[in-house]
């Protein structure tokens, strides 16, 4: 067996995780819905409010308010900080 090797030049990019792109949609200024959330994570509304609720038993604190009839979700605070 032999081994490849990667031509040089080229650089793997890291991706960021789903995890971790959900919570920067969440830290965006104007957060995000359960709508945006659940295309971009391919799951349910139903999943994605149960994400939330597992973030907030995490230590986060997620705030939501209602603008033009849409609840759109933000994290105010994290364990991090």
């Amino acid at each position: 067996m032999t081994k490849t090797k990667k031509p040089e030049g080229i650089e793997t990019i890291a991706m960021p995780s789903k995890p971790q792109q959900i919570l920067d949609m969440l830290r965006r200024k104007g957060g995000t819905t359960v709508n945006e959330l659940s295309t971009f994570a391919n799951w349910l509304p139903h999943s994605t409010r149960a994400y939330l609720t597992g973030l907030k038993k995490k230590g986060h604190v997620i705030d939501s308010d209602k603008v033009d009839g849409v609840r759109r979700y933000r994290i105010s605070s994290s364990p991090e900080a």
